[in-house]
């Protein structure tokens, strides 16, 4: 899916990974996997989120499994540039939560030799493309896409249904906010909303 090593060892660059998709898609659970695979390598490994993230921890990146590892919360993509200075591996969790500075960072610490992992939604519960996610993505070496299991079909979901009436952009949520939807069961309760 990636490479772990360049081919070229001469050129001293790093690369960004992006891993996108819907909330329950394993995001933050494939973050957590290449990190401490990382960590086991003995690589220097630091983690950030965004200081507004709090469902599960203060300063842990927790999946829906309960995987976690350390992180540092912070408040602007600014702060990530400052205390990843001598890092071999940055990974980026809820990225979609950052200011569009975050796609600069990333591309700044790939140019510096560092491996950037990122995760984020990579679109909100209106089916847009999600903040700085469309330009991560675009200058990321590699993308995943991972996908979860929608609850009224069965079949792949890659969208995040919001099942309440709050229309803010950013809205903190688990299972009883949020579902996975496929296209079609997306397409059928967006309509339905609408005829409300």
């Amino acid at each position: 899916m990636f490479l772990e090593n360049t081919v070229n060892h001469k050129e001293q660059f790093g690369w960004i990974e992006v891993i996108c998709g819907s909330m329950f898609s394993g995001k933050t659970e494939e973050l957590i996997r290449r990190l401490k695979r990382a960590q086991f390598a003995k690589q220097k490994v630091e983690i950030f989120k965004p200081a507004i993230d709090t469902r599960y921890h203060d300063e842990m990146v927790v999946s829906h499994d309960a995987n976690e590892i350390r992180s540092t919360p912070v408040p602007a993509a600014a702060n990530i540039a400052i205390l990843a200075q001598g890092c071999d591996v940055v990974g980026i969790d809820e990225a979609q939560f950052f200011d569009d500075e975050i796609v600069k960072i990333c591309n700044d610490l790939a140019n510096q030799g560092i491996r950037v992992i990122v995760a984020g939604l990579d679109m909100d519960f209106k089916g847009n493309p999600f903040g700085p996610m469309p330009a991560l993505m675009a200058t990321a070496e590699y993308v995943t896409k991972v996908h979860a299991v929608c609850t009224r079909t069965g079949n792949l979901a890659n969208y995040s249904f919001r099942k309440t009436d709050n229309d803010k952009l950013v809205m903190l949520g688990e299972t009883e906010e949020y579902e996975p939807l496929s296209r079609a069961a997306y397409f059928y309760a967006m309509k339905k909303d609408e005829e409300k």
